[in-house]
């Protein structure tokens, strides 16, 4: 094959596409231009025809999929709304952590104000290998810092998130990216570029050589030897620049003279503008030597390809423009007319006066190769069928296995990360980070808007269809326990190469699992991103990522006075389980801690009953009924009721009747529970509440001021732990391992 193929990552098949569209060789600007904008990454062509599946409407979606965020109404009377948006940085992230993180920061939130609004809120989901290794330790410092270093400096809370850890990751850790913003109806802007003869304006940094071929970068694996060879491909961001973006885009969008705005994120100035163009019906012509650059002899190439940070791309009505760049100019932004739009619709690039390039336009996004890519059953699920969990050996000493299940890396506290977050600028936090979601205020109304990221990958891994559901399920489930409903999600679908059968196997199922969730919870998929190519060649050959599915779930709740925590009260106060325990540890944080690996057919979910769930703890909540909600998830029942002790350094006494072997009892990881306690004088109003509602409800223990957690089994005491012992354990156990302590 053509060398000059092999280096825009397109294939020769591919390659007889494009010339057959254009009816000629393509130069290799244009051949650049095609390579990003059909990467992966960009034109979605393994996974469009399988995202089709997801529901994007509902009575409260004001914008779906297709633009640069999803919007869901949040105050009908107030017309305010939300924008939100998930998306990937995750071989960015591993290459140099540091600044891969912080710039998937700066880039969702540039594609949540991009859209009118003002960013609020920031969340991120990370997955990172096992800490004994010194790199894995390394990479999650440098993220975790890159977060924080970029969310503080623009003035952006970093509410909450989530951190799992996996030796699936070591070569490839996630860093996926959430940003939510608010915005009143009438002020949403789109990416949609009109009226031929208006001018194009450049706005932002300088346009500099960092990031050329990022898109296709994250459209491919790569071998550890290419690690320090592609630091190129990773961008340098600002946030204090982001910050007078965020300002300067904001106080235009009052000019009355913005026709479509886009942020220049993954191929850069080519995918905003050919997408810009292509949601207009239009073409776009561009006068490459007119774009402010920081690096000398620049080429056509290298400026259509960069991805340097910190960038929008405007389209403004003619007339205007001086009056628009005046705005940024008073911010201290670049910011300069670089084209026009044309009626023609086609990508014309100018420099110097010499025509570059010509494409059209939709030969570079609506028709983008789709792939319909083969897939088959893993050898693995086959061979995890016949799996009996009675083989795993029964602990002896309970106390010992409860600690050691609250100082995993994946259980215990995320204290050590999230400090590092200022969580309270901007004052809109009222649940803070390490409950089940996060609560922020919406200013000029009583509602509030809670946020849950979540998605355990092995559930996932042993049963996709399953694990799919469970992510949706669990993400809503957490907004549900502090009193919201939960409305809408955006996802970042992480996958290993789409080319391999069992992989593009665990993308079909897991979608499968993740839209009949969305249908039957009313939860409407109004953003995303997907990110295939996580796996990694190494001395043994590949190595692929868990399917990891991350959702983020939005809810609102319409009086944020009655909303509620996850924590234990008072002494007194009684202790109810919703839900029922049935000791299934397949792909649990036991399983994995006891037999050093995870097996068997996974967690499964009842959508109906969880539906039915989520709608009668709200109520409970709506009544004022209720003192605390905390889903029972990592760790099972025994790992939650330990979480909600924490908080006031409470106690409980819990006995435990069911006819099930101990340890699957008090670690099973069996979805659709929630631990709720009520007053004492509450406990048969409660009961007879969720009797009605068709929810199973029990007595399980009563909270005490001992400071002993005490768990027993058909009378028999089974666990007896101090409080405050076992909450140093839990929250300092993260920051040892980091620190090389834990090893």
């Amino acid at each position: 094959m053509d060398r000059k193929i092999i280096e825009q990552h397109v294939t020769y098949e591919e390659y007889e596409k494009i010339k057959e569209i254009l009816g000629r060789e393509p130069n290799l600007v244009e051949l650049g231009i095609f390579s990003a904008m059909w990467s992966e990454h960009c034109s979605y062509k393994s996974s469009r025809p399988h995202l089709k599946k997801f529901p994007t409407e509902a009575p409260w979606v004001v914008q779906g999929p297709g633009e640069n965020a999803g919007i869901i109404m949040v105050d009908e009377e107030k017309q305010i709304c939300a924008a939100f948006k998930v998306e990937s940085h995750n071989h960015p992230s591993f290459i140099e952590p540091f600044h891969g993180a912080a710039t998937g920061v700066g880039g969702i939130l540039r594609d949540v104000f991009t859209m009118g609004a003002r960013p609020v809120a920031c969340m991120d989901s990370l997955r990172f290998g096992e800490l004994h290794d010194p790199k894995m330790r390394y990479v999650a410092k440098g993220v975790v810092s890159g977060i924080s270093h970029y969310g503080n400096c623009v003035g952006v809370p970093t509410v909450g998130g989530e951190v799992y850890f996996d030796s699936c990751y070591q070569t490839n850790p996630l860093v996926n990216a959430f940003a939510l913003g608010i915005v009143r109806k009438d002020k949403i802007f789109y990416a949609k570029a009109a009226g031929v003869g208006n001018p194009v304006i450049y706005v932002g940094s300088k346009t500099g050589r960092d990031g050329i071929h990022g898109a296709t970068m994250a459209s491919e694996e790569f071998s550890s030897e290419e690690e320090v060879e592609k630091k190129v491909n990773v961008q340098v961001g600002d946030p204090f620049i982001e910050k007078l973006l965020i300002e300067a885009c904001l106080e235009a969008m009052e000019k009355d003279g913005i026709v479509a705005i886009q942020d220049m994120g993954a191929a850069g100035l080519t995918s905003s503008s050919v997408e810009m163009a292509s949601r207009g019906g239009v073409g776009i012509k561009l006068d490459l030597d007119k774009v402010p650059l920081r690096e000398e002899n620049m080429t056509p190439y290298e400026i259509m390809l960069s991805e340097s940070q910190e960038r929008m791309l405007v389209v403004c009505e003619k007339g205007k423009e001086e009056e628009i760049m005046e705005v940024f100019r008073k911010w201290e932004l670049d910011a300069c007319v670089i084209g026009e739009i044309i009626e023609e619709p086609v990508i014309r690039l100018f420099w110097h006066g010499d025509k570059v390039a010509e494409l059209p336009i939709k030969a570079l996004t609506d028709e983008a190769p789709v792939y319909y890519r083969p897939f088959k059953t893993p050898k693995y699920i086959i061979e995890n069928r016949n799996y009996n969990q009675n083989e795993i050996p029964e602990p002896e000493n309970y106390n010992e296995i409860t600690k050691k299940l609250l100082s995993s890396p994946t259980i215990a506290s995320k204290r050590w990360i999230y400090r590092q977050y200022d969580h309270m600028v901007q004052i809109n936090t009222v649940i803070y980070p390490g409950g089940d979601a996060s609560l922020i205020r919406v200013k000029e109304s009583k509602k509030g808007i809670a946020i849950s990221s979540d998605c355990n990958a092995r559930y996932c891994y042993l049963n996709p269809y399953e694990g799919g559901k469970i992510a949706v399920a669990e993400a809503a489930r957490n907004v549900a326990c502090t009193g919201a409903r939960p409305k809408a999600i955006t996802d970042c679908l992480n996958f290993g190469s789409p080319e391999d059968p069992e992989i593009m196997w665990q993308f079909v199922k897991a979608t499968d699992g993740m839209a009949d969730a969305c249908r039957i919870l009313e939860t409407p998929v109004v953003s995303g991103n997907v990110s295939f190519y996580n796996e990694t060649t190494t001395e043994k050959g590949k190595r692929a990522v868990y399917p990891t599915p991350t959702v983020v779930c939005v809810g609102v709740i319409d009086d944020i006075e009655k909303r509620m925590t996850s924590f234990f009260k008072s002494p007194e106060d009684v202790i109810i389980l919703l839900g029922e325990n049935t000791g299934n540890v397949s792909g649990s944080e036991y399983q994995k801690l006891v037999t050093g690996t995870i097996k068997g057919q996974g967690q499964t979910i009842d959508l109906q009953f969880e539906k039915t769930l989520q709608n009668a703890l709200i109520e409970s909540i709506e009544k004022g009924m209720i003192k605390s909600a905390h889903d029972v998830s990592e760790g099972g029942l025994t790992v939650a009721l330990f979480e909600s002790a924490f908080e006031r350094e409470l106690g409980f006494e819990v006995e435990l009747s069911e006819d099930i072997r101990t340890d699957f009892l008090f670690f099973g990881e069996e979805q659709s529970r929630v631990i709720i306690t009520v007053s004492p004088e509450k406990v048969e109003e409660a009961l007879e509440f969720f009797k009605k509602k068709t929810v199973p409800a029990k007595v399980i223990g009563t909270v005490t001021a001992q400071k002993t957690g005490i768990i027993k089994h058909k009378g028999k005491e089974v666990v007896n732990l101090s409080i405050p012992e076992a909450k140093q354990l839990y929250e300092t156990a993260l920051e040892k391992e980091l620190s090389g302590e834990g090893n």
